[in-house]
């Protein structure tokens, strides 16, 4: 395959119109959920989006997204074409830990990029899914439903077809996929706890996030649950749920509380070494150069399946190595 710079594409020619008869069985629903019905292959986000753009027509009519209709209404889409986004298939091992008809799950490994970007235009998970499954360039994002920072380890999952690609990001906005990370952060705190905080792009430092009040800058609603599962000397073992998925969330949000995450160049600040840390403490903490956070668990109900399944993967060797050491390290004071 020749080599095509990531580059945005003209547009692609505009997709022919599709009609349908809304289904007397859907009678009395919404607008939004009737066409969410009839045209699965869109997502409901897309959808009420073209609705908003007079892109879907009842009756030769522009409706709004909350009226309910009566059955027999001749319904008439003209989807938006999208700009497309070329990037090169490229050999990269990934480590499949699961993989059916619909999707695939992923074990990423730390250093690994999942989008090409600035200063990262190649060698990405997108480059190694294009590869390893082809067909999947039909699919926005290459499939990929959601991300992990580039030194974040753990589970992700992706879909190989439109439909599958449709229903999680709906699973994704109404909050029902679970994702769970284990986390080493600096500081004791007493017990768990939930952070409900917006966040948003920070004010003077445009590749960080920052925690905003509510209602200034242009942040989103942002909520991280945490629970401790060993505490340390210095260091604690955290357990993170998430209920939003923004940039950063979890790093930002326990940085904001006071317990930034071992190894964390950009929220952690200056590296500080424990009062009566051991040497090997010391050694293992200047060497852990990325944030000590990995998706452990992913849970979703299956597009196709209609059931629940769920993942589970243990942390990698230097985490664990972190873990052990932190453990030894507190053996020792005792």
């Amino acid at each position: 395959m020749s080599h095509v710079d990531n580059q945005t594409s003209p547009m692609q020619p505009e997709s022919s119109q599709q009609v349908q008869i809304v289904p007397h069985n859907l009678a009395g629903q919404r607008f939004d959920q009737i066409i969410a019905k009839m045209f699965p292959e869109y997502s409901r986000a897309k959808l009420t989006t073209w609705i908003k753009a007079g892109k879907v027509m009842v009756d030769g009519e522009q409706l709004k997204p909350k009226e309910k209709l009566k059955g027999g209404e001749t319904v008439i889409l003209q989807p938006e074409a999208e700009a497309v986004v070329h990037t090169e298939a490229q050999a990269i091992h990934l480590p499949i830990i699961y993989e059916d008809e619909s999707l695939l799950i992923i074990n990423k490994p730390a250093g690994l990029v999942v989008h090409p970007g600035a200063g990262n235009s190649d060698r990405t998970l997108m480059n190694g899914l294009l590869h390893y499954c082809p067909s999947i360039e039909g699919v926005p994002r290459a499939g990929i439903v959601h991300r992990l920072d580039k030194d974040t380890t753990g589970l992700m999952v992706v879909a190989k077809t439109l439909q599958a690609h449709n229903h999680l990001v709906t699973e994704m906005e109404q909050r029902l996929i679970k994702r769970e990370y284990l986390a080493v952060c600096r500081q004791v705190p007493t017990a768990g706890g939930k952070i409900n905080q917006p966040i948003g792009r920070h004010a003077t430092q445009r590749t960080k996030m920052a925690v905003w009040e509510s209602g200034l800058g242009k942040s989103r609603a942002a909520v991280t649950h945490y629970r401790v599962l060993q505490k340390f000397a210095r260091h604690t073992l955290l357990r993170c749920k998430l209920e939003t998925g923004r940039t950063h969330q979890i790093r930002v949000h326990l940085a904001w509380r006071g317990y930034p995450l071992v190894g964390d160049q950009t929220y952690g600040g200056r590296m500080q070494t424990p009062r009566g840390a051991s040497e090997a403490l010391v050694e293992v903490l200047r060497g852990f150069k990325r944030q000590a956070l990995h998706a452990t668990q992913l849970g979703f109900v299956h597009p196709e399946h209609n059931k629940f399944y769920q993942w589970q993967i243990p942390v990698p060797h230097d985490f664990q190595q972190l873990l052990n050491t932190l453990q030894n390290d507190l053996d020792q004071r005792d």
